[in-house]
C-alpha cells in the first residue's frame, strides 16, 4: 500500500508512531517472559504498520483497556488496538475488526447457574475488569444484576474469588486458564458476546488517516498476517474477522 506524506504526517506529529498495547488482553498482547518486552498479535501489527509507515515505532504499554483508551482519546498515542464501543467511539475513529473474541461467564462449580441468560437477576453480582469491553456492555445491557469492578481483566477471577461475587465476566480464553489454574470454577458454555477488536485513531487525525488505518487492516486481514500472527503466539478461540471492503 503507498501512503501519501500528508497521512504519515498525521499519524506521527512526534516523528515516531506512538502505539498503544493493552497487556490486559492476553489475546492480543503479553511480556515476552525471557525479555520482559511486549509482544502479541497487536505488537505486531504496529511494527507492520510503523514499517509501512517508514517510521519508528514506540510502544506505550498500559496494563488496561481503559487506559489504552485514554491515551489515544488524549493523543498521547497514535494508534491503538480496542474492543469497537459507541462509548469509546466518542473520541477515536476505528477501523473494522480484525479479530474476533468471545465473552463468556465464569461460575464455581457448586453454582446453581447453567446458562447465560439467568445471570441478570437481582441477587446475583457480576465481577468485570474495569473499563474493559465487557465492563461497557454489561453495564448497558444487565437491568437487574450489580456489576462489580476488578482492578484490570487479568485480575477479575481473582477478585471474583476474594470479593465472593457470583459471576466472573471476561475474555474466554483467560477464564479457561484461570479455572485450569484454580480449582472448583467452570465457565457457562456459549458467550454472552462477541467482541470486535480493531485498531483506532484519535479523530482530530481526519478521515485520510482513518482511511489508509482501514486499508491497512483489511490488507493484514487478506494477506494471512492476523492469522499467521495467532498462530506465531498460539492464540486459540479467537477467529481472525471478516473481510469489509474499503474505499
Amino acid at each position: 500500500m503507498t501512503i501519501d506524506p500528508s497521512i504519515i504526517s498525521a499519524f506521527t506529529p512526534t516523528g515516531r508512531l506512538r502505539a498503544s498495547i493493552n497487556l490486559g488482553n492476553p489475546i492480543l498482547a503479553n511480556r515476552d517472559p525471557a525479555t520482559g518486552e511486549a509482544c502479541g498479535v497487536s505488537v505486531d501489527l504496529a511494527r507492520e504498520f510503523a514499517r509501512r509507515l517508514g517510521v519508528e515505532i514506540e510502544l506505550v504499554v498500559l496494563d488496561t483497556a481503559g487506559k489504552s483508551v485514554e491515551t489515544v482519546k488524549n493523543e498521547k498515542a497514535d494508534i491503538g488496538f480496542f474492543a469497537i464501543d459507541p462509548l469509546r467511539g466518542e473520541g477515536i475513529l476505528f477501523t473494522a475488526p480484525y479479530v474476533l473474541i468471545e465473552g463468556s461467564y465464569l461460575v464455581r462449580q457448586e453454582s446453581s447457574l447453567q446458562r447465560n441468560e439467568d445471570v441478570d437477576r437481582a441477587e446475583h453480582r457480576v465481577m468485570v475488569g474495569k473499563g474493559s469491553a465487557y465492563d461497557l456492555f454489561l453495564t448497558r445491557e444487565l437491568k437487574h444484576a450489580q456489576i462489580l469492578r476488578a482492578p484490570s481483566s487479568p485480575a477479575v477471577v481473582d477478585t471474583f474469588l476474594a470479593e465472593k461475587a457470583d459471576i466472573a465476566a471476561g475474555v474466554k480464553q483467560q477464564l479457561e486458564s484461570d479455572a485450569q489454574r484454580l480449582s472448583g470454577l467452570r465457565l457457562l458454555p456459549g458467550r454472552f458476546m462477541v467482541i470486535e477488536q480493531a485498531m483506532g485513531t484519535p479523530k482530530s487525525r481526519g478521515q485520510q488517516a482513518i482511511d489508509a488505518l482501514a486499508a491497512f487492516v483489511e490488507e493484514m486481514k487478506r494477506s494471512g498476517f492476523v492469522a499467521e500472527a495467532l498462530r506465531r503466539h498460539g492464540i486459540q478461540g479467537a477467529a481472525v474477522a471478516p473481510l469489509r471492503e474499503v474505499k
